[in-house]
Parts: C-alpha cells; sequence; structure tokens
C-alpha cells in the first residue's frame, strides 16, 4: 500500500511540474510520519522514501535512533517549544518552523559541532492567523538576518501552511503570495533555496506556484487516528 501510495504521489508531482512548466524533480516529497509506526516507515524507505518529516520531537527522535542504520534525512516540522531545542538541534537535519528570535538562538546554541549545519526554513503565517506559529511578512527578515549569520544553522527557505481554501483557484492566490516572499527574500541571501509549500489537500497549487517541497502525510500513510 505504501509502495503504491508513494508511486502515485510522485507521478503527481510529476504530472504538475509538467503542466505548470516546472523542471523536472525539481519539487521535492517530504513524507511526514508523525503518529505513524516505524514498520509503516519502512515500507516507504523500501520503496526509495528517504526524507521524513515529524511534529513531536520525542516521537521523532525515537525513529530517528531506531532507523539510524538508514541513510535518511529527517525534518521537524511546526511549533518548537524552548525545552525540545536541544533535543531538536541535536538529532534532526531539518528545521521547519523557526519562527522567533529565541528560538533560532536556542538552536544555534545547542548543535553539535561534529554535525553539519541545521537546515532552518522560517516559518510564515501568511494569513495572520492568531492561533497559528509563524511569524509575519515584516518580522522575516530580521529574523532571516540573525539565521544567516549563525555557523551551526544554514538558512534554505521558507514554511508556510496557509489557511484551508476549497477550490484551487483560492489556494494559488495565496500560494502565489507566498512565492513572491520568497524571492523577495531569496534577493538578500544566497542559500535559500526551498520554499515547503502544499500539502495532500492542496499540492498542486502549491507545486503550481514554486513550491519546491511538499509534506504530505495522509495520502501516504492513511488517515491519523
Amino acid at each position: 500500500m505504501i509502495a503504491s501510495n508513494l508511486n502515485q504521489i510522485q507521478r503527481t508531482i510529476s504530472e504538475c511540474e509538467i503542466a505548470h512548466q516546472r523542471t523536472p524533480a525539481s519539487v521535492q516529497l517530504l513524507a511526514v510520519s508523525k503518529k505513524k509506526p516505524i514498520e509503516l516507515i519502512l515500507e516507504a524507505i523500501a520503496a526509495g522514501q528517504t526524507s521524513f518529516g515529524e511534529n513531536y520531537a520525542d516521537e521523532g527522535v525515537a525513529k530517528i535512533q531506531a532507523l539510524n542504520e538508514h541513510q535518511l534525512e529527517w525534518h521537524y516540522i511546526g511549533h518548537i517549544q524552548s525545552n525540545k531545542t536541544r533535543l531538536i538541534s541535536s538529532h534532526y537535519d531539518w528545521v521547519q518552523g523557526v519562527d522567533r528570535l529565541k528560538i533560532a538562538e536556542r538552536l544555534a546554541l545547542h548543535r553539535p559541532d561534529n554535525l553539519a549545519p541545521l537546515n532552518i526554513c522560517l516559518q510564515l503565517n501568511i494569513d495572520g492567523e492568531e492561533t497559528k506559529s509563524g511569524c509575519t511578512k515584516e518580522q522575516l527578515p530580521e529574523l532571516a538576518e540573525f539565521v544567516a549569520k549563525q555557523q551551526n544553522l544554514r538558512l534554505r527557505g521558507i514554511m508556510a501552511i496557509p489557511a484551508p481554501e476549497q477550490n484551487q483557484q483560492a489556494q494559488r492566490q495565496v500560494f502565489a503570495t507566498i512565492h513572491q516572499v520568497y524571492q523577495a527574500l531569496q534577493q538578500r541571501h544566497s542559500t535559500i533555496d526551498t520554499l515547503s509549500m502544499g500539502m495532500t489537500g492542496d499540492m498542486a497549487a502549491a507545486i503550481a506556484e514554486g513550491s519546491t517541497m511538499v509534506r504530505i502525510g495522509t495520502a501516504i500513510f492513511g488517515s491519523r487516528d
């Protein structure tokens, strides 16, 4: 089942790249494996998937340690509690969810010197939703400047989770705005190459508007309990 799901998603990504004149294989698939057992992740690995995303620090670290014999790339996604920064910085390869200076400072402080710099995507709250993590467009440049100066961090781009829209046209409008913010930031920082936006329900619209990484969970692993 997992292999079939992955193949279908990769076909969809390829079709979207062609339809919107994107470079072939320019959109990376990140498999979001939170709350899913290691057995299912192993199925995904057997099918060729190597990048996985987790939303819960401790759960993710347990999986990272259990699967350390495989050459995998692990992303921490979402809100970061201050008391989890050491754990996250010591084990993950990417963090998609840095939205304030305090967290960036702590991630830089706790990143072990023997590891490669921690890849950082700043989380943008494009809708200004009070219940959602993320910085505003106005806060983004200062945060990016700080991250770019840290030796143990590497500024890679933006992650966003816009409010759900019912039709693709509305989805594309929001994603287009995020892409504009991304391009403006890219002009100032040469390391930026990642625009992480699009999930199971809006992946096609995200790719149409410039996403370089889609985060897919349900369509790969099934619904979460």
